[in-house]
């Protein structure tokens, strides 16, 4: 392994120190902005002589395009511009070694909805009156539509950079001895699992600018969360210098994974502005935002466990299907992610699992919150579930005798710092009342336990590079004040506030006083964006490595002043103090001044970047992490046995993201994840007709729960502090989503005494389950009479 468990911390500087900012929970930078209204997102811009595009979208799930004919659209009055694929003709992709995309298609289309020609009007209206104008000759070719299909007919080419027919992506890796491993296992238990195709359903779609200047500079303001990666992107298929492109991303109205790399309208507006001369907008509408959804992958997975009759478990072995929809996407990295995140909170003594992603004329699939395994979560935990059943064991001890513990190594290789797991099933087993409640609720209620870990933060960018990983600029102003540049996404999750609240606890700022200027290329570091949970550990290491250089100018400046060391002073909110002689103080302006006087301006960078981690393997790397967070939850469930309706009464959340920098920020991503995985739980399914066609693109028909079906949430932070964050900070925006379906799902079965294994839990679904029971159970009343 590439970093061995003696090269671990074994010491934390961070535990027991006593914080005068962090931990509080100060407003958001942007918050009064976006409750008021003032607050900009990328539609909010108008720019002066502005055109406004539309995408022609294939009406075939696969079809070869053989003539374009966008005369008729050219003619219309109001109409500038028309492109085709045949005007940006390089590949994309957001991982260089899966460029199989193109801004639009070029020689045929993959799905219903896959990108064909696009048009700049004068308005909407126009633009989509142009769009019935273009004739587009297709000649329809045979499609397959599920990985079955895929398999079976490898002579339908749904991407020609497959290697094998349809595969997209397979990974067999094995650990430990696993013919051992179930030989030694008491009990064995073997399911077959399936998650339904969803979406992120943010409330902004995707909206991109473009405008090119007369200099020859791009410049494409987007509702993306990986502004860098869009920038490298837009540069290298337009043919550009990358120092002639800008990116800036304006505040964004929710992603979720779902604004993680580049998409056709980014580069739609950038070559028409090219083109025209004049600055282009492209919105999405929400039926759009579906067909380019790169949502959940639907997974077929089946798991086969064995453990021990006390409860431990011996071997896992795993074998998932999924479909990834016609473009690489984010595939490769899912393929492993499906596997390689399984491998903790608990032991394994020997685990095995063979990934297949196959691709299919549907839309693309890729990240959505807790990308990758979340799948595999719900049909590892559900089967835990059943294993403590079968062994009558109370399944949260089942979990704590497999607990792997802090500062060691899982099977495949991944390093653990701080684990609070144990600390997470105390939690939420004493705030439900489990002891008491568990299994003695009427019929028709109960609770359901689960538990997880994810990343905190990828451990290499998508391109291989030896840069930092995110970098921050702070400049001090004599003022008092300070500005923060640093590329990181703001997506809602709240990372200025994070940086902002870093910056006034080293440096004594008050928080009205710091300025966050993020996500612009131009002017500010490079960050790689907003995926894989990556920005609180990564960015705010950066933001304290660059606070704490000013913090040794500042007090350097002011020990000379106050006659005193540096060590002896401290900087407190509003100013700094001689700790030794309380009446030695200087004002924060004062200590700025003092510093600038001896120093120059005030100005520091601070970076990040990951050491090695991972396993000695092909692969090893994906998946590792400079740390991880562990969650648990325990779910409340109301079954109508009658109507087969689930209603989630109340979920339990205990997360350990390390120190919560922001406990408000927190408890929001907290319940924010728990919501989703409710929604997925009980009711997001995204599907699609016999021929390709997705049935009802709209919020109307896509169906999640408003304010009324959410249920009643409660978040334990449970804080592990971990050596290497800053200030012991994990993650917390994605790993609190994972147990939520397992532990609805386990809810079920403690309400009604079925088990699901098919998502999501429909009425249909649920009654088809309890008649099945109800069979069950009549046929072998006669021979337990019998027996009798």
């Amino acid at each position: 392994m590439s970093k061995k468990l003696n090269e671990m911390p074994v010491s934390n500087p961070n535990k027991g120190r006593t914080f005068k900012v962090v931990g509080r929970q100060p407003r958001k930078p942007e918050g009064l902005k976006k409750v008021s209204g003032e607050a900009l997102y990328t539609d909010d811009i108008v720019l002066p002589r502005m055109l406004h595009a539309k995408i022609l979208r294939s009406i075939h799930a696969h079809a070869r395009i053989r003539k374009i004919d966008a005369s008729k659209a050219l003619a219309l009055p109001g109409v500038h511009a028309v492109v085709t694929g045949n005007d940006m003709p390089i590949a994309y992709g957001i991982i260089p070694w899966t460029q199989d995309e193109y801004p639009l298609c070029t020689d045929k289309t993959r799905f219903v909805g896959d990108g064909v020609a696009a048009v700049a009007a004068v308005d909407e209206d126009t633009a989509n009156r142009a769009l019935e104008l273009i004739e587009v000759e297709y000649e329809v070719l045979p499609a397959v539509l599920s990985p079955e299909q895929a398999r079976e007919h490898p002579e339908i080419k749904v991407n020609e950079k497959a290697k094998d027919g349809n595969l997209s992506k397979h990974v067999f890796l094995e650990f430990g001895d696993m013919e051992g491993g179930f030989a030694r296992a008491d009990v064995v238990d073997e399911d077959h699992f399936y998650f339904e195709n969803t979406t992120h359903a943010p409330i902004e779609p995707h909206c991109a600018i473009g405008q090119y200047d007369r200099n020859g500079v791009l410049t494409v303001w987007s509702s993306t969360q990986v502004p860098h990666y869009l920038h490298r992107e837009l540069a290298r298929v337009l043919n550009l210098p990358q120092n002639r492109v800008r990116v800036i991303q304006p505040l964004v109205g929710g992603a979720f994974g779902g604004k993680s790399e580049p998409f056709d309208l980014e580069f739609c507006v950038a070559k028409l502005a090219m083109i025209t001369g004049r600055p282009v907008k492209i919105l999405y509408t929400r039926e759009e935002v579906f067909y380019s959804h790169r949502g959940r992958h639907p997974m077929e997975m089946t798991y086969r466990t064995g453990a021990t009759k006390d409860g431990k478990l011996t071997a896992i072995d795993a074998k998932i299907t999924f479909d990834g929809g016609a473009y690489s996407s984010f595939g490769l990295v899912t393929a492993y992610y499906s596997g390689q995140l399984l491998t903790a909170p608990y032991q394994m003594p020997a685990y095995r699992f063979d990934s297949s992603r196959w691709f299919t004329n549907k839309p693309a699939c890729g990240p959505k919150r807790g990308h990758g395994s979340v799948q595999p979560r719900f049909a590892f935990e559900v089967q835990l579930d059943k294993i403590a059943h079968r062994l009558n064991l109370d399944p949260i001890e089942l979990r704590r005798r497999n607990f792997i513990g802090e500062y060691t190594e899982t099977i495949n290789g991944l390093r653990i710092t701080s684990n609070g797991f144990l600390e997470c099933l105390d939690a939420v087993e004493k705030a439900s009342g489990w002891k008491e409640r568990r299994g003695k609720l009427p019929f028709g209620k109960g609770l359901g336990v689960a538990g997880s870990m994810y990343i905190s933060g990828t451990n290499y960018p998508i391109y291989p590079n030896e840069m930092p990983q995110s970098a921050v600029l702070v400049r001090l102003d004599r003022s008092g004040r300070a500005v923060i540049f640093c590329g990181a996404s703001e997506i809602g999750q709240g990372v200025n506030a994070m940086l902002a609240n870093i910056l006034c606890e080293e440096l004594g700022t008050a928080l009205a006083d710091v300025q966050v200027v993020s996500s612009d290329t131009d002017l500010t570091p490079i960050d790689l964006g907003a995926y894989s949970s990556r920005v609180t550990f990564m960015c705010g290491n950066a933001c304290i490595d660059a606070a704490r250089k000013l913090r040794k100018q500042i007090l350097e400046a002011c020990a000379e002043k106050l006659q005193t060391s540096p060590e002896d002073l401290d900087i407190l909110p509003g100013e700094v103090v001689c700790l030794k002689d309380t009446a030695k103080r200087l004002s924060t302006p004062e200590a700025f001044q003092l510093a600038e006087a001896k120093s120059g301006s005030l100005a520091a960078t601070g970076s990040f970047k990951t050491n090695p981690l991972g396993g000695d393997y092909r692969g090893g790397t994906i998946g590792a992490s400079p740390a991880y967070s562990f969650t648990a939850h325990v779910a409340e469930v109301t079954v109508d046995p009658g109507a087969g309706f689930v209603t989630v009464d109340r979920i339990w959340i205990a997360h350990d993201c390390g120190k919560a920098i922001n406990p408000i920020l927190v408890e929001g991503q907290m319940e924010g994840s728990a919501y989703m995985g409710c929604a997925e739980a009980i009711m997001e399914a995204q599907t699609y007709n016999s021929k390709g066609m997705h049935i009802g693109p709209s919020l109307l028909d896509y169906r999640i729960p408003t304010s009324l079906d959410t249920p009643e949430m409660q978040s334990l932070i449970i804080e592990s502090i971990d050596p290497e964050g800053p200030y012991g900070a994990k993650e917390a925006g994605e790993g609190p989503l994972h147990p939520s379906i397992p532990a609805v799902a386990n809810a079920i079965f403690d309400a009604v005494g079925v088990r699901l294994t098919r998502l999501p839990f429909t009425p249909a679904v649920v009654l088809k389950a309890l008649r099945e029971k109800e069979e069950r159970e009549r046929r072998a009343a006669p021979a337990a009479a019998g027996g009798q």
